[in-house]
């Protein structure tokens, strides 16, 4: 008797464990794994994969996080490389997961693949603090004839939310040598390209923050943040972008009913939103972008996770400045 009541103690005591792990952000069971491969970090949370963060790849000439997964093992981004006959198979060296890129700087074309942003090393080795995960990155814009424009340093942080998680990309430029000009064109910004089950095409919808709802209502406007959403069998998921409050302009939203949807603060006259815009930053100042989104499934609500978003970029910033590039 007494060994019965130990067993379904213990089960008890299992089942509670899992229950906190799962329902409870700030639980301290949490674990983000990573394993590190010659051209990217496999990224793992609770023993489940749930992204890839490529900096290298022959094709795609910039960072980039594929194959993205809820916790509960649902993918949100298309798959990369794209699967014919499953998936459409357009933009497969410029959508593939969640990435920054950018049409215009300095001229060159950072989105096309034509100029890179080549990966010179991990900065700051991936490291977790129980429901988080940071690691950070150096990098250097280079045209096609070899000449380096500018360094880029990103900072990542990927947070367990339960049945969500945040990944932060705080990303800094800064050109030791010259001005930088980011310049007005539709392809600027951070992106996604969701999974093709999620798109419009195939049943899903955008909302913005402002309460647009569509790829064609939202297209053009700001927003805090944007969400793509809908259905993989039984359940609701998708990927919300987010703006930072303390970016240097709101961001317009470049979004199509085909899954991709870009934050864009450069492109106002490509967005249909004013004279056209050249963003200069000066030789040897910085110049800082925070993004952010939301990989998640059933039961969450895109204004309580971008507060969440705010507040800790509020408390953040009122630390002490990490060393960028």
């Amino acid at each position: 008797m007494k060994r019965l009541i130990l067993v379904a103690l213990l089960f008890v005591f299992s089942e509670s464990l899992l229950a906190e792990e799962i329902n409870n952000p700030n639980s301290t069971l949490k674990r983000f794994a990573v394993e590190s491969k010659a051209d990217r970090l496999v990224i793992q949370l609770r023993k489940q994969p749930i992204a890839e963060f490529v900096f290298a790849d022959s094709k795609i000439q910039r960072p980039f996080f594929a194959n993205l997964r809820t916790p509960g093992g649902l993918q949100v981004s298309r798959n990369h490389p794209p699967v014919a006959g499953t998936d459409p198979v357009d933009h497969d060296t410029m959508h593939p997961g969640i990435w920054l890129g950018f049409g215009d700087i300095g001229g060159v074309d950072f989105w096309r693949n034509r100029g890179r942003i080549e990966h010179l090393r991990i900065a700051e080795s991936p490291g977790s603090n129980g429901d988080r995960l940071t690691f950070s990155t150096e990098s250097r814009l280079v045209t096609p004839d070899g000449q380096a424009v500018c360094r880029l340093f990103s900072q990542f942080r990927l947070t367990d939310l339960g049945r969500s998680w945040r990944v932060d990309w705080e990303s800094t430029f800064q050109s030791a040598d010259h001005d930088l000009t980011f310049g007005d064109q539709e392809e600027m910004g951070f992106g996604a390209r969701v999974a093709t089950p999620l798109t419009e095409k195939n049943g899903g919808l955008i909302i913005s923050s402002t309460g647009r709802k569509t790829a064609s209502a939202t297209w053009g406007q700001t927003a805090d943040w944007c969400d793509y959403s809908g259905r993989i069998g039984e359940r609701t998921a998708g990927i919300t972008l987010m703006a930072a409050p303390d970016n240097f302009r709101p961001s317009w939203w470049h979004n199509r009913d085909y899954g991709v949807f870009v934050a864009n603060p450069f492109g106002r006259a490509a967005m249909k939103q004013g004279a056209p815009s050249i963003v200069t930053v000066k030789k040897g100042e910085p110049f800082r972008l925070r993004f952010a989104a939301v990989i998640h499934e059933d039961d969450y609500t895109p204004a309580d996770a971008y507060q969440q978003f705010k507040s800790i970029a509020r408390i953040e910033n009122s630390l002490e400045p990490k060393s960028g590039p």
